[in-house]
């Protein structure tokens, strides 16, 4: 079956999202938790969930920057989109110092904002694999548990970072599940 603009898909991998152009040999999808995603034509690891009727002639065409901004508000008005995670006061506009032992080389300065936003964004994707694992059709439960104690291991290692983080919300939760960790 064609897909048309507007309809709502399932996909295994990406979850739920909206096609938003149809193109000569791939639709452009929208998805919830993975954004804009080229799926090919031949591809079949979705259901529709919605079916848009709408077909356009190119006099009524909507333009494609129309369809994106209007999604763009969608998702972030469900909090779809990553969330700005705020840096913790005392070290705004502050900086990394990497010094290596060699005394003839030099330091690496990295402001910490960048070094903060990198972490924030190994969190999300971390978020996002823990998603499609757990939603994944292929994968026996053991499997999913097995999976799921790495990513868990992986957060508590990630934990002496969360002295970067204003809120303790935020804080990155190991096997121990305690946030108050510093």
């Amino acid at each position: 079956m064609v897909l048309t603009v507007g309809t709502i898909i399932d996909h295994e991998r990406y979850g739920q999202g909206v096609v938003a152009k149809v193109n000569f040999t791939d639709y452009e999808v929208y998805f919830e938790r993975s954004g804009k995603i080229s799926i090919l034509k031949t591809n079949t690891d979705y259901k529709i969930v919605e079916q848009s009727e709408e077909t356009y002639d190119d006099a009524d065409k909507i333009a494609f920057e129309d369809v994106e901004k209007t999604l763009t508000v969608i998702l972030e008005k469900y909090n779809c989109l990553n969330e700005t995670i705020p840096l913790g006061d005392r070290w705004t506009g502050g900086k990394i110092i990497l010094q290596p032992a060699n005394s003839s080389m030099q330091n690496k300065e990295i402001p910490i904002e960048t070094f903060f936003h990198k972490i924030v964004m190994l969190r999300d994707r971390l978020r996002v694999l823990e998603q499609n694992i757990n939603s994944h059709a292929k994968l026996s439960d053991e499997d999913k548990i097995n999976m799921q104690q790495y990513i868990t291991r992986i957060y508590g290692s990630l934990t002496t970072f969360n002295v970067l983080f204003k809120d303790k919300s935020d804080f990155f939760v190991g096997t121990g599940g305690n946030r108050n960790e510093e």
